[in-house]
């Protein structure tokens, strides 16, 4: 038996066209050979034969088109009708909400699906700021950019700098050592500084303190443009305190070691093991991977002259190095 969708009309399965040809040629078909293809009797290609109903005779071409044809087209009539209905409804709601948001009716909050309409959509907001953008690169993100993804970033950004506007961004402290992140400053013209803290948000970019874009999901397909004032204000306060709390990545320098041994990475290593967290954990809130965190670790406990988990605690504890402040490694 075959297995047949259901159609709209004008829809016409292969099967359907494979048995109306048979049809034309031999002049009729079996009318059991169409049970499983109502296509053929909705499109009107077949029709009963008054001398025996057990066969179907087929309709001529010349005849069936425009028939179906005149059934699209009064669809699409029909489809029109009810899009001017719909725009008639909807033109005061559209007013009203224009009223409340103060917006012309663009909405303070989009959804924008797929990368590549994320990033046209980012580019082409660039595209009418001069001001200032504001950007969080967390490890993850920076990392797993496509190169030509990292070329486009780097051209859009410099064609924002060449109009006057001014860069900010910080990444994590892991990112220092970074070559694509040392080549994209040394390539940039311009205003753009860099800082890096231990550890950061989620991907934020802020233009002009207007309109933010963050992710909406994990694998960050789905982004949110956001222009409400309120929420755009609170998330570039947020950022203006995370960039005073940074340690200076560019233009400025910082030195790789402090005199006591312990570097700050290790230091915030410390921090996140007192507060009870897995090797697992510490790696991904400071976006490294799971042997390199184990390896400062093990730094760590030589330092510190501890034998064991347990121990390493109690000396970070009391040796006083969680209250050292210091700059990234």
């Amino acid at each position: 038996m075959v297995e047949h969708r259901h159609a709209a009309q004008e829809d016409i399965c292969a099967e359907g066209v494979a048995l109306y040809s048979r049809a034309l040629h031999e002049g009729r078909v079996p009318a059991g050979e169409a049970a499983d293809l109502p296509c053929l009797l909705r499109a009107g290609l077949l029709h009963p034969d008054l001398d025996d109903t057990r066969w179907l005779r087929p309709v001529a071409p010349v005849l069936a088109l425009p028939r179906l044809l005149h059934t699209i087209a009064e669809d699409v009539a029909r489809q029109r009708r009810a899009e001017a209905r719909l725009v008639e409804v909807f033109a005061p709601l559209v007013r009203i909400d224009s009223r409340r948001t103060g917006a012309q009716g663009t909405p303070t909050i989009s959804v924008h699906s797929g990368l590549d309409r994320i990033r046209q959509t980012i580019t082409a907001t660039m595209a009418d700021s001069s001001g200032e953008l504001l950007a969080i690169q967390p490890h993850i993100s920076h990392t797993q950019a496509a190169p030509d993804s990292r070329a486009d970033a780097l051209t859009r950004d410099q064609e924002f700098l060449d109009r006057g506007g001014r860069i900010r961004t910080i990444y994590q402290h892991t990112l220092r050592h970074s070559p694509s992140v040392r080549a994209r400053y040394e390539q940039l013209k311009g205003d753009a500084e860099a800082r890096t803290l231990d550890e950061v948000t989620d991907r934020l970019l802020i233009m002009d303190r207007s309109v933010a874009f963050i992710p909406a999901n994990a694998n960050r397909s789905l982004a949110l443009e956001i222009r409400q004032p309120a929420l755009v204000e609170f998330l570039a306060t947020a950022f203006d305190r995370l960039w005073r709390l940074a340690t200076p990545l560019y233009p400025e320098g910082f030195p790789q070691r402090p005199p006591d041994g312990i570097t700050p990475r290790q230091r915030a290593i410390a921090r996140l093991l007192v507060e009870g967290h897995t090797d697992t954990v510490v790696a991904d809130r400071l976006g490294m991977n799971v042997r390199t965190a184990r390896v400062h670790i093990a730094k760590l406990a030589s330092a510190l002259g501890s034998d064991s988990r347990a121990q390493l605690g109690y000396l970070i504890a009391t040796s006083g190095i969680l209250d050292q402040q210091g700059v990234a490694e």
